[in-house]
């Protein structure tokens, strides 16, 4: 497949092999960008955010529904293209791409809804009742979208969605590992009769191009997914641009005594392994108290067990594969090095090439590598805690705070919680795997800076300016 750059879609001066992570096939070859392809994507960039800007929030609303019918008609087409590069399981993989339309129309409407205020100047000593002040909003111009393997479509979408809607044009990079459905949206928003200097799409590595884009001065806003180590090296250089920076979590869930069994454990089995644990806001440690932690463990085991890990193709698997052999082994490596330092693994942690058997690892030491570092695999680290006060200050222990959960009847401990707790998002009841599109989404402390999610992605992607007309 070819990448869309600077208007044209080019075959590039070098090109690699995309291999499917399950089976090892090689499903396309694509271009490896370089220094000339930024370039050229960049001074088209230009041009293109002057054409977004003068447009009407009408007109680029119009191109982002017809986006929107689009995509509807090629959800199976985009599924399956999700699947066969990142080895998200079928089931999933359509879950996401179903919901590509309306994410467009939710971004579409944002676009079209940015407002300004009036300002009381004559509240300001001496300023009179002669002036008149308001804000406005204008396009940042240049957008840089760089964009992670997991989510090859949403996480795409969030980014590129909301900048186009308001008025910017954009460069995206998107994961080595995933660029094929990147491609495909391409082709939709171009169908759609965006304009073509608006988008450009450049594959290839990080290594090679991330810098040169995020260093240079025609771009003023950066909107990245990633690791917290990558997303400190932007903020190195960048330079004096907009950032946005969904980093690197380890998302706690406390399981408090009065909580709901059952849906407990269920929430987790689910929320611990979707995608084979590869979503930043995955259940990775759950702080159980010692009260209920056998009976937490008695309901937990056999819905993990349920799990059908095998060929993303198949209808009847319900986890896929990582997005490398080379991740497997890395979670692997993770998961029995804590076995091997005393905690207990109670289930799985077996792995055949890219696909590992989901993890239950009981007894893990708050401080381990397990429990402070991200994860981002199929495993779940429980440790006991003997109250509420302990589940909370375990759950602030790392440097992360993007998701937490905590399920309990008692309304006092959830506002407590709730309160306390430094995360991003914090769901009662649930695990922090759980994400509207239209709520807005981002982490603290190290987690990053900046929120998604249309509306808060719209103001990240603008720029407010003040006006004052002087009367005579």
């Amino acid at each position: 497949m070819r990448m869309f750059v600077g208007g044209d879609w080019v075959e590039g001066s070098r090109r690699e092999e995309l291999r499917s992570p399950f089976s090892g096939e090689v499903i396309d070859t694509v271009p490896i960008a370089g220094q000339d392809d930024v370039d050229l994507a960049l001074r088209v960039a230009v041009t293109g955010a002057e054409r977004q800007r003068a447009m009407t929030a009408y007109d680029r609303q119009a191109i982002l529904r017809r986006a929107a019918d689009i995509a509807d008609q090629h959800v199976d087409d985009l599924a399956r293209t999700i699947s066969m590069e990142s080895g998200k399981a079928i089931a999933e993989a359509t879950g996401e791409a179903s919901r590509a339309g309306d994410l467009l129309r939710l971004s579409a409407f944002e676009g079209s809804q940015v407002y300004g205020d009036t300002l009381p100047l004559d509240a300001h000593r001496g300023a009179g009742r002669h002036r008149l002040g308001l804000t406005v909003r204008q396009p940042c111009g240049v957008v840089v979208a760089i964009t992670p393997f997991n989510y090859p479509l949403l996480l795409v979408l969030h980014k590129i969605a909301p900048a186009l809607a308001a008025g910017n044009a954009v460069v995206l990079k998107p994961a080595r590992q995933t660029p094929l459905t990147a491609l495909k949206l391409v082709e939709v928003l171009l169908e759609a009769g965006l304009p073509p200097d608006a988008m450009s799409c450049v594959t290839g590595s990080g290594g090679e191009i991330g810098e040169l884009l995020c260093s240079d001065s025609r771009v003023r806003k950066i909107s990245f997914t990633g690791s917290t180590a990558t997303g400190e090296a932007i903020t190195r250089v960048a330079g004096v641009k907009r950032l946005s920076l969904e980093l690197g979590a380890s998302c706690p869930v406390a399981i408090l005594p009065d909580a709901d069994i059952e849906a407990a454990a269920s929430a987790v089995a689910v929320g611990g392994y979707t995608n084979a644990g590869q979503v930043c806001i995955a259940v990775q440690r759950v702080l159980v108290d010692q009260a209920i932690a056998g009976d937490f463990i008695d309901a937990l085991l056999p819905k993990v067990e349920a799990i059908r890990t095998g060929d993303p193709m198949s209808k009847d698997t319900t986890m896929g594969s990582l997005i490398s052999e080379a991740e497997a082994r890395r979670v692997e490596r993770v998961v029995h090095a804590e076995a091997a330092n005393g905690a207990q693994l109670l289930l799985g942690g077996e792995r055949d090439g890219a696909v590992m058997s989901p993890a239950v690892v009981m007894g893990v030491d708050p401080a381990s590598p397990l429990s402070q570092d991200e994860l981002f695999g199929p495993a779940v680290a429980v440790t006991t805690v003997p109250d509420v006060e302990t589940a909370i200050r375990l759950a602030n222990s790392t440097r992360y705070g993007l998701g937490a959960g905590v399920f309990t009847r008692d309304i006092d401990k959830a506002l407590r919680f709730a309160r306390d707790v430094d995360a991003g998002s914090v769901q009662v009841n649930w695990t922090p795997l759980w994400r509207a599109d239209l709520m807005p989404y981002g982490g603290l402390k190290a987690s990053g800076i900046g929120k998604e999610g249309p509306r808060w992605a719209v103001r990240e992607m603008t720029e407010l300016k003040t006006v004052v007309f002087h009367g005579a």
